[in-house]
């Protein structure tokens, strides 16, 4: 019910949702931030405490927290009702059963056979027959508290989950739809992890949603990991970010590694901002993630030659995401897991805080590729690390990096600065190549401005109903037929209106609801619920509404006449009664400016 929407609505501040994914910060009566649907360097995410809701000006994404919630976790509108409804301590009544509800009933066992699943592979590594097991978590100097934080756990021989699951009344279909167990072409099941050690994948809710299991002996492969089903896609997820925001849920920085191990490792000593990346390429939404969970990320990836291509590619998604990146620099060990077990947490932190820039990583990558000593090298070296300092937005950071490689490697900053002259002009002169290529709209300048000053009047419509309703509908709607907007959305955004105010609902929170299932609608209301209209008198804003109608309207009759009198074809009787019209047309606009 729309009452129990607006329960569970004023319950969740939208503020405080969305501040678990994004930095925010007050500017005005509003906050900003950086989009978490797009990739952009400025903020244009803006979320509003009064009206409780949210718009990106630069991507056109908006809506109320439920949209949020839906968009930002990848569910359906109902899941993210139930998401907020329990954070918010209200109970939802049972759903009627349909096509949408069964899906949700299946991910609700999948969820549930997980983390039964967690609970029982983290049993069984204190049995007898998981020696092995035990005796790698001894050997790697995990403690007791690290294995319960993490659930860590050992998966047995042969079909034992199975069993456990059947006896627990899970249906087959239940059973496979959690990628726990396999089902054999002669139709018997198997548990897809058998004699490895477990470690469980949780989102951020703490919800296993996923596992990866590590052999214990020398056969292959390594890592078998979940495969992605109903309740996990492995590019929208980070290990241990569940447990980092347990600790800090707004990060100041945030290391991520690559290997489960790596992350239980600095976590188990006293390190929590660390998440690892499931698979060594970092995905646009981990990016995203990242950077709406602290203000620098460190990347600490292994410092072999999959470990470096997997850095280059995260620091172009979060470069491109404008993020505050570092790269962290360890000696004496092949990753950041062995080189806190030989050096100590503390040593580890140095050199966290010591980590360097993009800018320097990538100089530091291309002196190890290249002979800058030898002249055809030293040119490669100047044109990529020109390269390098064009994508630099802020002036001062180009310049004093520029001046640092010049200092250091013995270039002249002209030089340097030449190389970067070069590909600006490029990239300019590729632009206006582009924009020649575009085919031109024949629009005269006047119609194109008139159907804009158009679409904005429909938009202040919108804006009045949901803020002044009391004051607007009557006067609107007996002035202005829904068939007078020009725009389609805006067509059944107001007519939806209307009918809400003829059945004496005023009340206009919930109209985002009435279209959960139209996206463009919701981004078009949450537009004109973020925009700033600056009126000042109400009653004088819809007079002055009502008169541009009426003007338009004898404006089209004008020039439908003038047409008609074009013709040739008219009568004169016709045309003396035509020509009386256009006259008192003339009259009434005198009248109307």
């Amino acid at each position: 019910s729309e009452e129990l929407i607006d329960e569970i609505k004023n319950k969740n501040d939208i503020i405080d949702i969305i501040s678990q994914y994004v930095v925010l910060k007050r500017s005005g009566r509003n906050f900003f931030g950086l989009c978490p649907f797009h990739k952009e360097k400025s903020p244009s995410f803006s979320v509003s405490p009064d009206k409780q809701i949210f718009h990106c000006f630069g991507c056109g994404i908006g809506g109320d927290v439920f949209r949020f919630v839906s968009k930002i976790e990848n569910i359906s509108f109902r899941e993210a009702i139930e998401i907020l409804s329990e954070k918010a301590g209200v109970e939802l009544p049972s759903l009627e059963s349909d096509g949408d509800t069964k899906l949700l009933q299946l991910k609700s066992k999948v969820y549930e056979i997980n983390q039964i699943a967690a609970e029982f592979y983290h049993e069984n590594l204190y049995k007898s027959n998981a020696k092995l097991a035990q005796e790698y978590v001894k050997k790697r100097k995990l403690d007791n508290s690290t294995l319960k934080n993490f659930l860590i756990g050992y998966a047995g021989t042969y079909n034992e989950l199975y069993t456990i699951l059947k006896q627990k009344g899970f249906s087959e279909e239940e059973i496979l739809a959690s990628s726990l167990v396999n089902k054999t072409q002669d139709g018997k099941f198997i548990d897809r992890f058998r004699g490895r050690l477990m470690f469980p994948i949780q989102d951020v809710r703490n919800r296993v949603i996923a596992f990866g299991g590590r052999v214990l002996d020398d056969s292959k492969p390594k890592y078998i990991n979940s495969p992605e089903n109903i309740v996990y896609s492995k590019g929208r997820h980070l290990f241990g970010l569940n447990v980092a925001k347990r600790q800090e849920n707004k990060m100041k920085k945030i290391i991520i590694v690559e290997g489960y191990m790596d992350a239980i490792s600095l976590h188990q000593r006293g390190i929590h901002n660390v998440v690892a990346s499931l698979g060594t390429a970092m995905t646009e939404s981990q990016g995203h993630l990242l950077r709406n969970n602290a203000e620098q990320v460190i990347i600490g990836y292994d410092s072999d030659g999959a470990g470096q291509a997997a850095t280059m590619r995260g620091l172009e998604i979060l470069q491109s995401m404008g993020c505050d990146i570092r790269i962290l620099q360890i000696e004496g060990a092949k990753d950041p897991d062995e080189y806190v077990i030989k050096y100590g947490a503390e040593r580890l932190l140095k050199q966290v805080e010591n980590a360097i820039s993009l800018v320097e990583y990538k100089v530091k990558v291309l002196k190890n590729n290249l002979n800058i000593e030898h002249p055809n090298d030293k040119i490669k070296f100047l044109k990529e690390i020109a390269k390098v300092l064009s994508k630099i937005d802020n002036d001062i950071e180009r310049e004093v990096y520029t001046e640092k490689i010049a200092s250091e490697h013995n270039i002249a900053r002209e030089a340097i600065y030449s190389e970067i002259s070069k590909l600006e002009h490029t990239s300019t002169n590729g632009k206006k190549i582009l924009e020649k290529a575009k085919p031109k709209l024949e629009i005269k300048e006047n119609t194109a401005i008139v159907e804009e000053q158009t679409l904005k009047r429909e938009k202040l419509i919108i804006y009045l109903l949901i803020n002044y309703p009391e004051e607007s509908y009557k006067r609107l709607n007996n002035a202005i037929s829904i068939e007078d907007m020009k725009d389609k959305n805006n067509q059944i955004i107001i007519k939806k209106m209307y009918e809400e105010f003829e059945k004496g609902n005023s009340n206009t929170n919930h109209i985002l609801n009435c279209f959960e299932d139209n996206e463009e609608i919701i981004n078009e209301i949450s537009w004109i619920m973020a925009y700033d209209f600056e009126i000042t008198e109400i009653n004088k804003c819809i007079d002055d509404i009502i008169n541009l109608y009426n003007k338009e309207k004898v404006i089209i009759e004008r020039n439908q006449i003038i047409k008609q009198l074009e013709s040739q074809n008219l009568a004169q009787e016709e045309t003396n009664k035509l020509e009386k019209r256009l006259n008192e047309i003339i009259i009434q606009l005198a009248k109307m400016k």
